[in-house]
């Protein structure tokens, strides 16, 4: 793809975006993670597998999928008659990366007894070796159907994992990988924001470790943690999760004030997904110009992928991506 050739800027860039939009009979879908540039152009903004649903049910010819790779990977899973593209190939994830498919059907090999419950968060390959694919949103609601007798594999996150397992009583096999940016929060400077707003809740994501899941008021998903900031008591709310989620609180409800938990010392940007950050505006209308970076995945290994998708759909499908936002 020749990004650098002929990038336009400002508002022109925006122009062309919205032209190319249309010429190619596309949707823009950008994670709460995404840059606020970019969340205010997407035509949905929200949870990962909720943007992939949504795309699904449209006439478009073209996703752009602003998020990272396992996403878009989802996008064309659900929607193979559609053109995928991403803004930038390398937008990966550490949990995707902890967990490399060759390794994990060793592990599923070597504990036949049990089933896999995977979070989404992980590569075609994995949901392909997987029972039951999993958010953040669904995963309690996916659980409680298991019988307490079965024996359960959660992967790739083992703080998610950790927390249902604590919530639930349930043993579970955890894979040992986690999200870098949520691994990055600091229970001590959590505790001195803490002081410096008496009373103010925490709303955290449960990939966050135990040391600051303790502190939480409320615990769950992205859109699980905007639906929060829109009822809890007060002015003021800490959020742990990725702090670009910010912007659509502020957006909804100016009148509140948000602060994001801050990373090891307190004054690191640590706490912000470096994968997401590798798109940009640029990049989002490079790839509607070119249709290139463009996901492919074989239809053998997508049918197979599918099937751990739809377990959950059917399993979950009321929770699956609750408060999301798009525009009418």
């Amino acid at each position: 793809m020749s990004f650098e050739n002929n990038i336009p800027s400002g508002t022109d860039l925006l122009a062309e975006i919205d032209r190319l939009r249309k010429e190619r009979n596309a949707i823009i879908l950008a994670h709460y993670y995404q840059k606020p540039d970019i969340q205010d152009l997407a035509d949905f903004v929200g949870d990962s597998l909720e943007l992939s649903r949504k795309a699904a049910d449209t006439d478009a010819d073209v996703i752009a999928f602003c998020g990272v790779k396992f996403m878009a990977d989802t996008a064309k899973i659900l929607s193979p008659e559609k053109i995928v593209v991403l803004p930038d190939l390398d937008a990966g994830c550490s949990l995707e990366d902890s967990c490399p498919p060759d390794k994990f059907k060793a592990f599923r090999e070597a504990h036949p007894d049990h089933i896999a419950l995977t979070y989404i968060n992980c590569s075609t390959e994995v949901k392909a070796l997987s029972d039951v694919i999993v958010t953040s949103s669904s995963a309690e609601t996916i659980i409680s159907q298991i019988p307490e007798d079965q024996p359960i594999i959660f992967g790739p996150d083992r703080h998610l994992g950790g927390y249902l397992s604590r919530k639930f009583n349930r043993e579970m096999l955890l894979w040992p990988g986690v999200c870098i940016v949520h691994e990055a929060f600091s229970e001590t400077e959590l505790l001195k924001l803490k002081e410096q707003h008496p009373g103010a809740p925490v709303a955290a994501h449960p990939e966050c470790p135990p040391t600051i899941i303790d502190y939480a008021d409320y615990v769950g998903s992205t859109s699980g943690i905007l639906q929060f900031a829109r009822t809890f008591e007060g002015d003021t709310l800490i959020v742990a999760t990725e702090p670009h989620i910010i912007h659509q609180m502020e957006k909804a409800l100016p009148e509140k004030n948000f602060i994001g938990a801050p990373g090891a010392d307190g004054n690191c940007s640590c706490n912000i997904c470096p994968y997401m950050a590798l798109n940009t505006m640029e990049k989002l209308y490079a790839c509607l110009r070119d249709l290139e970076p463009r996901i492919e995945i074989e239809e053998g290994l997508r049918l197979k992928a599918k099937q751990s998708l739809d377990r959950m759909l059917e399993m979950a499908s009321g929770t699956v991506g609750k408060g999301d936002l798009g525009k009418v």
